[in-house]
């Protein structure tokens, strides 16, 4: 979602840059631009002095300049605070049974997995990551299938062996896991 989100937002302020600053060089090299635009030539400035002093009488006008400039500020920092944050889980917590909590590496947990699904009947190769909070995990699965494999077959055991390993040795009640499915390409074999 965050790089979806990166990609509108740097597609639209390169737009919006885009357009202004192509609209502003017309004006400045006199190239015709229309009767409604506010930059008519050459000798116009783009905020005139009765402009940036129209509403600095106004009661609201600070306020809300103010206002505005927070929320961006704001918006700035969620933006990059979510650049740093990972999307994978570093760790994830195991109840001991004894009140206390264990601790087991991501990576760790993910090896483990991607292990256990790679050795499933019809299973090519296995990719899992994953993500959510560390008392709640949930798994990112892809399978690369081979060409004879069931896709049901495939995923029946990914839940009922592979993710309930996962489950019963993290004492999980349960692990939400989204499962992609692709098969292997192979080529048609030549009959001589």
């Amino acid at each position: 979602m965050l790089r979806r989100f990166n990609r509108v937002l740097l597609g639209l302020a390169g737009l919006v840059l885009l357009v202004g600053g192509g609209a502003v060089l017309a004006a400045g090299f006199d190239l015709g631009v229309p009767s409604w635009w506010p930059w008519s030539g050459p000798s116009d400035v783009l905020l005139s002095e009765a402009d940036r002093q129209r509403w600095r009488a106004e009661s609201w006008w600070w306020p809300t300049v103010i206002a505005v400039l927070g929320v961006l500020v704001l918006l700035a920092l969620w933006w990059l605070i979510a650049q740093f944050r990972r999307g994978r889980l570093a760790e994830v917590l195991v109840a001991t049974g004894d009140g206390d909590a264990a601790v087991v590496r991501g990576p760790a947990l993910e090896h483990v997995l991607e292990a256990d699904v790679s050795v499933l009947e019809g299973v090519s190769r296995a990719k899992v990551s994953l993500r959510g909070r560390r008392t709640a995990p949930t798994t990112r699965v892809r399978l690369l299938l081979e060409a004879y494999a069931s896709p049901g077959r495939a995923l029946t055991a990914l839940t009922d062996e592979a993710l309930e390993h996962a489950r019963t040795s993290t004492g999980l009640a349960s692990i939400p896991t989204e499962a992609r499915l692709r098969a292997v390409k192979h080529h048609a074999r030549r009959v001589t």
